[in-house]
């Protein structure tokens, strides 16, 4: 069922080989995070973002960049058991005033493979970012050059080509750095 699923609400990314980039400077959020795991993250991460937009209605994040974007950063995943640790912010100019009940995360300026996520509904973001980070992790990383960073683990980053009504889409970044010589 859940492939059947995929197959109907995700592009497919068999074959695809991301852009590798170098940030050149960091990328500076404010939001906020939960702590959750790959059982809870389909409910935490709606709650979180329901809880953000009332956050920001009641305290609005000064120094938002322009033109918008908003970006979802994943971090300290543990293998073993699936947990992480999962933030949402807005990106800004400056962390100078941070508002009540956020935190300031600054995405470091590293290596990234950027992969495309392209739910072929709206209805289908959740089952897009997955297969995009399972793609990443288990299918393009292993043959790759590279291996996880280490300092976080990805970052979604959504532009105003995530508002689109018709072909949605934002960038998948995932943190890599090469490969240790064995």
């Amino acid at each position: 069922m859940t492939s059947v699923l995929i197959r109907l609400l995700v592009h497919d990314l068999t074959g695809y080989q991301p852009r590798i980039v170098d940030l050149d400077r960091p990328i500076t959020i404010v939001g906020i995070s939960v702590d959750t795991s790959l059982k809870r993250i389909y409910r935490d991460v709606p709650a979180l973002g329901r809880q953000f937009k009332e956050l920001k209605k009641a305290h609005p994040i000064p120094n938002k960049k322009e033109p918008w974007t908003f970006a979802a950063v994943g971090r300290g995943y543990d293998l073993a058991t699936g947990a992480m640790t999962y933030m949402m912010g807005d990106v800004v100019t400056s962390a100078a005033d941070v508002p009540e009940g956020m935190v300031a995360f600054q995405i470091p300026a590293i290596k990234y493979a950027v992969f495309p996520v392209r739910p072929k509904s709206r209805l289908g973001w959740g089952l897009a970012i997955a297969n995009a980070k399972g793609y990443a992790y288990t299918v393009w990383m292993p043959g790759s050059g590279y291996e996880p960073a280490g300092l976080i683990d990805d970052f979604e980053y959504h532009d105003e080509r995530s508002t689109r009504r018709r072909n949605p889409e934002i960038d998948l970044y995932v943190a890599i750095k090469p490969k240790a010589a064995a």
